[in-house]
């Protein structure tokens, strides 16, 4: 399997053990994150009862050997642009942390692990979201 990016209800299945979820990660090439998934991450912590816990977890996750975090960087924007459009002119416009997300899935050509269905109409954005999604999406369907 190609390299893999994890979207942030991704990262909290894991997170919480979920065997799918577990299942998948362990098939993967190379573990990534979006910088603003971590974002999203810190202001659920901030907002529950277990922040210390939940940073502490995170912080093991990110030095995990072969995890990486993606920044948002000019090609991040480029894309970000063309996903935009995309979602608005097909009528189907998507959270703004989520289109970042999809964006750099896709310029650095990842598959986007995610349990969000709005993903699956951006075009040229590969996701799945177990092991029997990766036949498809390893193909671009």
């Amino acid at each position: 399997m190609t390299g893999l990016l994890i979207d942030t209800n991704a990262y909290a299945a894991i997170a919480k053990g979920r065997e799918d979820a577990l299942n998948l990660v362990c098939h993967a090439n190379s573990l990534y994150i979006s910088i603003v998934s971590i974002g999203e991450l810190y202001s659920g912590f901030v907002s529950g009862t277990k922040e210390n816990e939940n940073r502490q977890l995170l912080e093991r996750f990110l030095h995990t050997s072969g995890v990486r975090v993606l920044p948002v960087v000019d090609a991040t924007a480029e894309a970000y642009g063309m996903v935009y459009k995309a979602t608005r002119a097909a009528g189907r416009p998507i959270p703004t942390n989520d289109i970042w997300i999809a964006a750099a899935a896709i310029q650095h050509s990842l598959l986007l692990f995610t349990y969000d269905r709005h993903f699956a109409a951006i075009p040229g954005l590969r996701t799945a979201c177990s092991l029997n999604d990766i036949d498809g999406a390893s193909r671009g369907a």
